[in-house]
């Protein structure tokens, strides 16, 4: 749990800041982390990679009920929602640019030699592994649909 190691201590930061914004995406963290252990088992500690996908699980969660809120001009929602995303965001390695993504794909692509559509789920494999938790998915799917569709 190195990434979420701190979380203690922010939220006690945050009640003593009186900052309810980000005292609650400090909560929704802790709660998925405990929910997460106990669906496994009893107190299994989550490593690295488990948090990283919970907490891109929280962060897409939020972009999408603002995404929503948006649709629905309700922007005193969405502003909440938002916020939420990018204090958890903080807890997440720091993302790629789009130029250093797609250098990797190309990468893999040129490594498993892949060269049409047919070959997309070998490299979302490849690429999926080797940024995860660096990229977001659908940036990743993209690029890779873009770069076999010659």
């Amino acid at each position: 749990m190195g990434i979420l190691s701190n979380l203690t201590d922010e939220i006690k930061n945050a009640m003593r800041a009186k900052d309810s914004l980000r005292l609650e995406a400090l909560r929704a963290i802790k709660s998925g982390i405990l929910l997460s252990q106990t669906a496994v088992s009893g107190t299994k500690e989550l490593n690295d990679d488990e948090s990283i996908r919970l907490l891109q699980r929280l962060v897409k969660q939020r972009k999408e009920s603002a995404a929503i809120y948006r649709e629905q001009d309700r922007a005193d929602l969405a502003e909440p929602e938002e916020a939420q995303a990018k204090v958890i965001t903080e807890f997440l390695p720091a993302q790629l640019s789009e130029k250093e993504v797609e250098k990797i794909i190309s990468e893999i692509i040129t490594k498993t030699k892949a060269d049409n559509l047919k070959d997309m789920g070998r490299v979302m494999g490849m690429a999926s592994g080797q940024l995860a938790g660096r990229a977001e998915g659908k940036l990743i799917a993209s690029l890779v649909k873009q770069k076999l569709d010659i």
